[in-house]
């Protein structure tokens, strides 16, 4: 059945995680520094490098295009070598990101909870389609929602089952595929310019709320952008879905 606007009627909602769901910038940030260190890097992102840096999608990107900028001899390994490396440092980031989620340092963004909850009571179908590791993902949500967190979420993609990381479309191309809906079903729900190019790559509606980290960014296309989630309701979602343009 449609909607009076001829759209089907909203099914689903798909969440990135990393500055969407929580404001966890700033604790990857300084477990990336922590990680340097342990590794015997005298590397120190500050605020600034990060923000460039996050143009860059995926942890172990980030550092191999860091790597590459400040390392001339980076062609001295070989790319096993190179992969091996990135991936030592990258599992001491996530070590250090999992204490610091555990020590209460990364917080959910207002009005997240109580949406899920009430998406989730109102029957609509919730998914994940983030790039960021399963563990980081775990991490947060277990201590957000308590032990069964998965049973929220019927379809979960990470950077362990879509490699391609956002802007491309792959990690929602691959969620709409498990959900077994269409794009125009569903809302997608992002923090930044690349993960509003990778839902809008898919098809998928988006509405956008912007961090600190992102502010800056571009969000032509979004169907909405937002401060938060705090206060938005699921009648406001099907209004704003039923309304998107076909």
């Amino acid at each position: 059945m449609s909607t009076p606007t001829g759209r089907p009627p909203l099914r689903a909602l798909i969440f990135d995680v990393d500055g969407t769901l929580a404001d966890t910038e700033h604790a990857h940030l300084a477990a990336f520094n922590q990680a340097f260190g342990e590794a015997g890097l005298d590397w120190h992102w500050d605020l600034p490098t990060y923000l460039r840096l996050l143009e860059v999608s995926g942890g172990k990107e980030r550092i191999a295009h860091h790597w590459a900028q400040v390392r001339g001899d980076v062609q001295a390994l070989d790319a096993s070598a190179l992969a091996d490396t990135v991936q030592r440092i990258h599992d001491l980031k996530t070590a250090a990101y999992e204490r610091r989620v555990q020590q209460g340092a990364v917080q959910m963004r207002p009005g997240v909870l109580a949406l899920i909850r009430s998406a989730h009571a109102a029957g609509l179908r919730l998914a994940i389609a983030t790039t960021t590791s399963p563990v980081n993902i775990s991490a947060l949500l277990r201590g957000a929602l308590g032990p069964d967190w998965t049973m929220l979420f019927e379809v979960i993609e990470d950077a362990s089952t879509a490699p391609r990381k956002k802007p491309h479309p792959q990690v929602y191309q691959q969620t709409l595929a498990r959900l077994q809906l269409p794009a125009a079903d569903c809302l997608a729900f992002e923090d930044s310019a690349n993960g509003l190019q990778a839902a809008r790559g898919a098809g998928l509606a988006t509405v956008i709320t912007p961090n600190d980290f992102s502010a800056h960014h571009d969000f032509t296309g979004a169907l909405r952008v937002l401060p938060s989630l705090q206060g938005i309701s699921v009648a406001d979602l099907r209004a704003w879905h039923a309304a998107a343009p076909r």
